[in-house]
């Protein structure tokens, strides 16, 4: 695996892991509303600094278990798989309420980030899902020891995260008068799909990697 690749995967698990529309995006989405696209990506900021954290302790967690991992390395995809696609459902069936109006309340930038910040940090669900992915990753994580590798795919992970709030806030700040709550549920709906689709890919891995196998013994006998 190239730096480059351990980048684009983390890039493709920040954007994932933070679409689902939550407090935080509907936090960010309220504050791009009213404040503007720089409040919304300060709200988001908060939120990557939580999910950094996250996938900090869930790569390297994966890591020193590592040789757990590939003794339970089934195992660990059948129910990462399964929780991904549960997560993806719920995800899939949750509505999101946007507040559009607050009395003319004023919102600081450090304020923001610190909000939400903690709403993120103190969501034990998150820390799950980056170590089922992280771990369901399999030859495509940095190998152990690689340091290096690891920091890069945290990097993806912070890069991929704060593209989101980018691409969000600008969307919201400019269309902010036909942001409604069917917007909010188009937005769960593709991220729910994103998150079935990947653990649905998990499983097609068992299957093909269980015909490899079943081909490998048949052609030793």
């Amino acid at each position: 695996m190239t730096v480059l690749e351990y980048v684009l995967i983390g890039f493709f698990v920040g954007v994932i892991t933070t679409a689902p529309v939550g407090p935080v995006n509907v936090m960010a989405i309220q504050h791009a509303v009213r404040s503007g696209f720089s409040h919304g990506v300060f709200v988001g900021l908060g939120a990557v600094v939580a999910d950094t954290i996250f996938a900090s302790a869930a790569i390297f967690g994966v890591a020193a278990v590592t040789n757990f991992i590939e003794g339970q390395f089934r195992l660990i995809e059948v129910v990462g798989g399964a929780l991904l696609i549960i997560f993806g459902i719920k995800i899939w069936n949750t509505h999101p309420h946007l507040q559009k109006s607050d009395n003319g309340r004023e919102y600081s930038y450090l304020g923001d980030t610190t909000a939400a910040f903690f709403i993120a940090i103190t969501n034990p669900g998150t820390i799950l899902v980056f170590l089922f992915i992280f771990g369901a990753l399999g030859n495509y994580r940095p190998e152990p020891g690689d340091h290096f590798g690891a920091l890069m795919m945290i990097a993806g992970v912070a890069a991929g995260a704060t593209t989101w709030w980018i691409f969000v806030s600008a969307v919201v700040s400019h269309f902010k008068t036909r942001i409604d709550d069917r917007w909010l549920d188009r937005i769960n709906h593709i991220a729910g799909v994103a998150l079935i689709v990947f653990g649905g890919l998990i499983y097609l891995d068992l299957v093909v990697n269980g015909i490899s196998h079943a081909t490998g013994f048949w052609s030793h006998l």
